[in-house]
């Protein structure tokens, strides 16, 4: 392998896995399974399994036991073995006629003894031992009704889905999501009074819920494990309050002490709330395919990064609705075809027309290098030219077979360059300008007002016009790109009008998505009354004024929208572009908004001593790898973004962009709306 990256420390993971899997029965949860897919692949699962049945089952507590000839299981999770985890292990094994089990976990041993309330120093005296799977490891004999059995517990750290060279993301965490102004009030119901507080900016590790708290040290064993195999020694940075603890964590945490006193390598780590710039993740100024791609298409069951394609086409099937389930989905990852994957590393970093005119390009070849009748045209690429080359494919097996992962990305687009929602992207888009221009030029009301009649009841709306889903990401924008803004009598009268509306619309639709429930608290529509509805709406508006103040405890990184002159329109500059652009300032001031985490005392001496004399504090552009983590999601073309501009700034840093996940725009309602932000499930 090339120099260590986030594909390698992925795959040297699974290699581990796969060394273990040779005719067992294979369990994944589905953290593991979206990590499997875009590292490897699960062809190298089932080849490293090496049986002519199935062997790759879901773990769930419904799952299918081993039967008398399957006698080995390995069990991969992403999460601690502890509770409901364990017992769905119990029920599994005692349905089996099991006598090998290998249990892997993502999460190392130091997180299980500080999950089972270890006190830190007993943990520091069990250094070398591992109790946690030790004790596992005789139950799972147990279960299995035979102390003589053998059982495995192995901590690997299968933390990363690799889209990317340069971009990865953390599924078992894709509902991790920065802390708003109204969490602090329910974090302070379990406070007593005097130990209030008063804004995000006091919300330490203390002050989470041990869940989150737990949650997050889950990652920073990852994250941890990741610096490890790139042999680096990183230093902590931090922008935002749940990234600041997040990095705290990550700085002091007790099994990284010794990896870094012998890692040759340096590395910063610079950690990124979302929250304070929601306007990236809900506009529609990123020229990119794969954004649209990820936004039109539906979801692949059990991903939250990938998306189903329609393959009929390529079948002798009709494609009607049907028979869209008789052929099982295409998909975007395509790790073990080296073509493909050259084509998707081309579309995430090309713009959008670009990217189609790749997309035709590859098409062509492939369809020449099998000697098929293609018939060329230059000019403009249409969906229909597209799926005439793709057509080429049908009926021949082999070269179906050669080119299965091109023609996946290929039918991917034309779906995409079809679908009704991709003619609606261009009309966010203008709609967006429209409100950066006014935002500066007239007052909240007005732009409100503006929005107002576009929020239409369902029975008076065309496919051009906006959903409620819609209008929320279009409110989202509006209110995190303007920040915080001044209240006033006709602002509150602008908003009244727009609550009532709004409140109206989600009275009448006919049934309600699974987001509207959430907001509404209502399972049905027939249960909705305007009342609980404009309640929900007013909840909603508390939230859009949280979003609108994100930024106000930076002192530097307090607007990312950029008035208009006389010969520049007004513009929206992305919070990461501002980050990156002061780690590589090249006047080197000490960072304002971007703070420093301490790793222990010679961190603090060098901090307290660079007040007196000249001590050079630690700068997040020192070293020669910058990993920068955006918590609670990233776009496609944000990543592009970091990418391009580090190369720009400063040549010779690497940059490795992470991520909870991928983001497309109703994913942010999603997120804030989610009930469990402060008590994640951690399966106990």
């Amino acid at each position: 392998m090339n120099t260590p990256g986030v594909l390698s420390f992925t795959q040297q993971a699974w290699e581990q896995v796969l060394a273990k899997a040779k005719r067992a029965v294979v369990y994944l949860d589905a953290a593991c399974a979206e990590s499997l897919h875009w590292g490897c692949g699960s062809s190298r699962l089932l080849e490293a399994v090496g049986s002519p049945a199935c062997y790759l089952r879901e773990f769930e507590p419904a799952a299918v036991g081993g039967g008398v000839e399957q006698p080995k299981a390995v069990f991969v999770l992403s999460s601690l073995l502890k509770g409901r985890i364990v017992e769905t292990l119990r029920d599994i094994i005692c349905r089996s006629h099991f006598q090998y089990c290998v249990v892997v976990t993502a999460v190392n041993h130091a997180v299980h003894l500080t999950a089972n309330h270890v006190p830190v120093a007993a943990a520091a005296e069990l250094e070398g031992q591992q109790p946690v799977f030790e004790q596992l490891e005789e139950k799972l004999c147990e279960w299995m009704g035979n102390m003589n059995y053998t059982a495995e517990v192995l901590h690997i750290p299968l933390l990363l889905a690799p889209v990317a060279p340069h971009l990865a993301l953390t599924p078992a965490f894709a509902s991790l999501f920065p802390l708003l102004p109204q969490d602090v009030h329910i974090l302070n119901s379990a406070r007593p009074d005097r130990r209030r507080l008063g804004s995000l900016a006091e919300v330490d590790a203390t002050a989470l819920t041990p869940e989150l708290l737990l949650q997050i040290r889950c990652l920073v064993s990852g994250l941890s494990s990741l610096c490890e195999h790139l042999g680096v020694r990183e230093e902590c940075f931090a922008v935002g309050a749940l990234s600041r603890i997040i990095a705290a964590d990550l700085a002091n945490f007790a099994p990284a002490k010794n990896r870094r006193k012998t890692a040759t390598g340096r590395a910063s780590v610079v950690f990124v709330d979302r929250t304070l710039d929601l306007t990236g993740a809900v506009g529609h100024h990123g020229d990119n395919l794969v954004e649209k791609i990820l936004a039109v298409l539906p979801q692949l069951p059990g991903h939250t990064n990938d998306v189903m394609v329609n393959m009929v086409e390529l079948t002798a099937l009709q494609d009607e609705e049907e028979n869209q389930n008789v052929v099982v989905p295409g998909c975007l990852a395509q790790s073990n075809d080296p073509a493909a994957k050259a084509l998707w590393e081309a579309l995430l970093n090309t713009k959008h027309k670009e990217a189609v005119m790749e997309v035709r390009r590859h098409l062509v070849e492939a369809a020449s290098r099998e000697n098929l009748p293609i018939k060329m045209s230059m000019g403009r690429v249409t969906p229909g030219q597209l799926m005439s080359y793709i057509q080429l494919f049908k009926n021949n097996l082999k070269s179906l077979g050669n080119h299965c992962g091109l023609l996946q990305l290929g039918l991917a687009t034309v779906q995409t360059l079809k679908h009704p929602q991709t003619a609606k992207w261009d009309n966010f888009l203008a709609f967006e300008r429209l409100l950066l221009q006014n935002i500066g030029e007239s007052t909240m009301s007005v732009v409100l007002n503006q929005l107002l009649p576009m929020i239409k009841p369902l029975n008076q709306r065309t496919s051009d016009d906006y959903s409620p889903e819609e209008l929320l990401v279009l409110l989202l924008y509006i209110y995190s790109v303007g920040g915080e803004f001044s209240v006033d009598k006709d602002l509150g009268e602008g908003e009244e009008k727009v609550k009532k509306a709004l409140a109206q619309v989600f009275c009448e639709e006919s049934e309600l998505s699974p987001l509207l429930r959430k907001i509404t608290g209502c399972d049905s529509s027939i249960n909705l009354t305007f009342h609980k509805s404009k309640s929900a709406v007013d909840e909603l508006f508390t939230l859009l004024r949280d979003i609108a103040g994100a930024r106000n405890l930076m002192k530097q990184f307090k607007s990312v929208y950029v008035p208009g002159n006389h010969t520049h329109q007004a513009s929206y500059k992305p919070l990461l572009k501002q980050v990156v652009e002061e780690i590589f300032n090249p006047e080197r001031p000490d960072p304002v908004d971007i703070e420093h985490m301490s790793s222990g005392l010679t961190d603090l001496l060098k901090t307290g001593f660079s007040m007196f004399m000249k001590v050079s504090r630690p700068h997040p552009s020192d070293h020669p790898l910058l990993i920068l983590f955006v918590v609670g999601g990233v776009t496609v073309s944000e990543a592009k973004m970091i990418k391009d501009l580090v190369l720009s700034l400063k040549p010779g840093t690497q940059v490795i962009v992470l991520s909870t996940r991928l983001l497309k725009p109703l994913n942010i309602p999603e997120l804030l709306f989610a009930t469990d932000r402060l008590h994640p499930d951690l399966g106990f």
